[in-house]
């Protein structure tokens, strides 16, 4: 797709504080972060501290939304099958980066997995990278990466956007299948990046739970629906990982569902703020009266209800059937603090209809 004319709205992204934000805390002063926790729990815990951000710079592209904001450089956690690597801040990066990429129609965070930076000043390039995929427990799916700026000024970025990694289902379907570039311009300035809110947190670092999210005016923060609220019969819960698998079956059929079956929807989310789980390998088995009337894995999929889920075509599900639910491996997406010791081993879970 040809780039088109982008959307400059809100583009000072170094406005200090939490402008458009509420649910952080009060500012404090600080501009490196405390040791990270040596007893950490396998599960969601709370970090060390939390930070706020500049206000959003924007642009658009059809349905294409982003919006780039930047806070303190600060340490991460990349994921490979089963492992986890560390990234710290290294001298020289001025900023966290951070792009949330979303259907201006439906508000749905879009789970692409490829979105590339390429940022210059004076027609120089400065920065050139592919951003991480991440999940935050204050900002939920994101692209994001440590960068080095060339001080105090303005700048010129241009978002690379791949085409949309999952089934798109209902007002969603084959919206998002070509990628596109957005260029959007944000300010820098050190001085207004120092004062960014940022609250450590002594009394509850290590400890099981999570900050809430962030609430954003002018951006949406990812999520998916309770299990009260789900659009379909819901057959289930369970948790696994740390992580709460959801089973239903929809409401609506999409339309690739074949006659006489019926659409099965596994919704992997985390604990506290339901944050989807995106680019996990999910399989299910579905068994009736000891017979096995399903067994396969199940496509990444998101919808304008649904949110992002793991789905199938099945026979319709009947009472007393059982559902075994088998996440074969971790969401590979990058961690920040808080995250990175939580849904990467799994075990069966069964659940009965």
């Amino acid at each position: 797709m040809e780039r088109r004319d982008f959307l400059r709205a809100g583009a000072t992204l170094g406005i200090a504080g939490l402008a458009g934000c509420t649910g952080l805390f009060e500012t404090t002063s600080a501009n490196a972060p405390p040791p990270v926790v040596e007893d950490r729990p396998d599960a969601v815990y709370y970090p060390t501290h939390v930070e706020g951000h500049g206000k959003p710079a924007m642009a658009e592209d059809g349905r294409y939304r982003l919006a780039l904001v930047y806070s303190y450089p600060h340490r991460f956690w990349t994921i490979a099958g089963t492992d986890t690597n560390k990234v710290s801040i290294a001298d020289g990066d001025d900023v966290h980066l951070m792009a949330t990429v979303w259907d201006a129609e439906t508000g749905r965070v879009l789970p692409t997995a490829n979105v590339s930076a390429e940022i210059s000043r004076d027609g120089e390039r400065v920065d050139s990278r592919d951003l991480w995929p991440m999940l935050s427990q204050n900002m939920g799916y994101h692209f994001g990466d440590n960068v080095s700026l060339d001080g105090d000024g303005t700048y010129t970025a241009e978002i690379g956007i791949g085409a949309m990694q999952a089934r798109g289902i209902g007002d969603l379907a084959g919206a998002f299948d070509e990628p596109t570039t957005l260029e959007v311009e944000f300010e820098y300035s050190e001085a207004e990046k120092n004062d960014i809110s940022y609250e450590e947190l002594p009394d509850r670092q290590g400890q099981q739970g999570a900050v809430e999210a962030m609430e954003m005016e002018m951006m949406p923060v990812s999520g998916v629906p309770e299990a009260s609220d789900f659009p379909g019969e819901v057959h289930g819960e369970a948790t696994s990982g740390d992580a709460a698998f959801v089973a239903a079956t929809a409401d609506e059929t999409p339309e690739f569902v074949g006659d006489d079956l019926t659409y099965l929807v596994v919704s992997p989310r985390t604990p506290h703020n339901r944050f989807p789980l995106p680019f996990m390998s999910v399989s299910a088995t579905l068994t009736r009266d000891g017979e096995t009337a399903f067994d396969d894995s199940l496509d990444a999929a998101i919808g304008p209800e649904l949110g992002y889920h793991y789905g199938a075509e099945v026979p319709p599900v009947e009472s007393g059937d059982e559902l075994t639910i088998a996440p074969e491996s971790p969401p590979q997406i990058s961690r920040h603090e808080g995250y990175e010791t939580a849904f990467m081993s799994f075990e069966e879970v069964t659940l009965t209809a």
